[in-house]
């Protein structure tokens, strides 16, 4: 699935749980969005700690 749809997807769910105040959402359901976020920002910092090693080893080792 593509980032940029995850997101915007994620953002509209989320405005409508918190619009829709206790109409049927679930615990279960902002669980999942907040692991989704967590997931998100794990893999970023993955991504840049490898960037950056990376750029390490080049300055370092040639």
């Amino acid at each position: 699935m593509d980032i940029e749809v995850l997101t915007a997807w994620i953002r509209t769910r989320y405005t409508q749980l918190k619009t829709a105040k206790d109409a049927g959402q679930t615990s279960t359901e902002l669980a999942v969005i907040a692991g989704a976020l967590l997931l998100g920002a794990g893999l970023l910092v993955v991504a840049i700690r490898t960037k950056l090693l990376e750029k390490i080893g080049i300055i370092n080792g040639g």
